[in-house]
C-alpha cells in the first residue's frame, strides 16, 4: 500500500527536487499543493503520512500582500497539532517556527545569505539525522531568519545565521537552507530569482560553477540525511 505526501510549493523550482526519488523509492505518492492557487479545505493536513513545505521568495508574515498564506497556515497548523512528520524548507520552516511562537525577521544589517556552504552542527545536530550531511555545502538563499521556537531544538548554524535548523521530537524538521536543491538545475534558480541576484550582487557565474561542483556530492549527501529522517519517523 502506498503512503502519501503532500508537498506545499510556492514556485515552481523550489519543489522536493532530489528528494522526489527517495520518496518514490520508499512506496510514496506524491501530490502537489500550488499553494498560491490552492484551494487548501481540498487538502486535509491529518491525512497524508508525510507534508513537505517548501520555499518561496515571499516572508512568513505577508498574508497581506499574499492572503493564500492565512489557509496555508492553517493546514501546517493543523499538521503540527497531529504530531505527524512534517518538513519545512526555507519558508517552510519560517512559517513553522512563526506558528510555534517564534519570531522571522530580517537578517542582522540587511545581509542576504545566497550560496553554497557547509553547515556548523550543535550539539544535537551531531547526532541527529542532519549529520550526515557532513561538511558537504548546501544551498543557503535567504534574507530573513527564524528563531528557534519554544520545545524545539537548534541543529545547526553558520556564520551569518545562528539559526539554521531545529526540530521537534522526531517528526519536525525545519531547515533554513536547501539539502533538497537540485545543483543540476541551478539554471532555474538563477532565472527565476534574478532581480534578487542582482540587487544582492551575488556571483551569478560563481554560483554556477559551484553547482557544477556540487552535482554529484551533495544529492548523495540530502539523500541520506532524508533517508535516515524518514526511517526515524517509520517511513
Amino acid at each position: 500500500m502506498s503512503k502519501l505526501a503532500y508537498i506545499v510549493r510556492h514556485i515552481n523550482f523550489e519543489n522536493a527536487g532530489i528528494l522526489e526519488s527517495v520518496l518514490a523509492e520508499r512506496g510514496f505518492e506524491l501530490t502537489y499543493i500550488e499553494a498560491p492557487l490552492a484551494n487548501f479545505e481540498h487538502y486535509d493536513a491529518k491525512e497524508a503520512d508525510l507534508v513537505i513545505v517548501c520555499g518561496a521568495p515571499i516572508g512568513a508574515y505577508d498574508e497581506k500582500l499574499y492572503p493564500f498564506l492565512t489557509d496555508e497556515i492553517k493546514f501546517i497548523t493543523d499538521r503540527i497539532n497531529s504530531k505527524k512528520p512534517l518538513l519545512g524548507i526555507c519558508l517552510g520552516a519560517q512559517l513553522i517556527s512563526r506558528i510555534m511562537g517564534g519570531h522571522v525577521e530580517p537578517m542582522k544589517h540587511g545581509k542576504k545569505e545566497i550560496g553554497f556552504g557547509p553547515i556548523e552542527y550543535t550539539t544535537e545536530g551531531s547526532s541527529s539525522p542532519l549529520a550526515l550531511l557532513g561538511n558537504v555545502p548546501v544551498l543557503h538563499w535567504h534574507g530573513d531568519e527564524f528563531e528557534i521556537p519554544k520545545g524545539a531544538v537548534r541543529l545547526a548554524k553558520t556564520e551569518l545565521c545562528q539559526n539554521q535548523a531545529f526540530s521537534v521530537g522526531s517528526h519536525i524538521l525545519a531547515l533554513q537552507f536547501h539539502m533538497e536543491a537540485d545543483p543540476t538545475l541551478i539554471e532555474s534558480w538563477l532565472v527565476g530569482h534574478c532581480a534578487e541576484l542582482s540587487n544582492a550582487r551575488i556571483d551569478i557565474c560563481k554560483l554556477r560553477d559551484d553547482a557544477k561542483r556540487l552535482c554529484q556530492e551533495l544529492p548523495a549527501a540530502g539523500k541520506a540525511a532524508c533517508i535516515a529522517w524518514l526511517e526515524e519517523n517509520h517511513l
